[in-house]
């Protein structure tokens, strides 16, 4: 059984490519053992990414496994063009997105979307730059995992990756089989919303501590 993992990543090294290149090139060599390491490497990132999708530890639990496995499967299919923390994190999220399928949980992430004007503002920061970066905070840790799992699933994948897992828009566009501008309006949305709902819990602690 796995360990709690958090949905938000607390401070972890990025790891290494060239160190993850090189389990790799050694598994495909037969030694299956230098896969072991690669799961210990990204482990707790596929899991954040996979439980922050299904929002169900054993749906988290079960499509990290599987993306693991496939990845093992297909791995002389990666080609090293992207990185591999990548090409496995495209993996884990397929899987966590067809058991939300299954679940009827999740339509289709080609859901069209009208921000209309009243939800433009005229600017939007990137939520990493949000003037409440003290989110890393532990207190502040629990509300933000609660209002990104209040997100609509088809807002939530794109949250998390581009947000949480920083990866570009271009990677999450891959991964979710989405255009790069569907990626920016459903990210977009999100943002928008993850402040409503924290602008609400911030409103109601200074109104409670004045």
């Amino acid at each position: 059984m796995l360990e709690k993992v958090p949905l938000l990543p607390i401070t972890e090294p990025e790891a290494g490519e060239d160190q993850d290149r090189g389990l790799v090139n050694e598994v495909l060599a037969g030694k299956l053992n230098a896969f072991e390491e690669l799961v210990r490497r990204h482990d707790r990132r596929v899991y954040r990414v996979t439980l922050a999708i299904t929002q169900n530890k054993e749906d988290a639990e079960d499509a990290m496994q599987d993306a693991f496995l496939k990845a093992l499967e297909h791995l002389n299919q990666f080609a090293g063009a992207a990185r591999f923390s990548t090409w496995l994190t495209r993996i884990a999220v397929n899987e966590a997105l067809q058991r939300l399928r299954r679940r009827g949980r999740f339509d289709s992430l080609e859901e069209p979307i009208d921000l209309g004007d009243s939800l433009v503002p005229q600017q939007v920061e990137d939520w990493r730059d949000n003037p409440e970066q003290q989110y890393a905070k532990e207190e502040l840790r629990t509300l933000l995992e609660k209002a990104i799992g209040s997100l609509p699933a088809i807002y939530r994948a794109v949250f998390v990756l581009r947000d949480v897992e920083h990866l570009s828009n271009e990677e999450a566009a891959t991964m979710l089989e989405l255009s790069v501008p569907a990626i920016k309006s459903r990210l977009l949305r999100a943002r928008l919303m993850m402040r409503e709902r924290l602008s609400r819990h911030f409103a109601t602690a200074r109104s409670g501590g004045s």
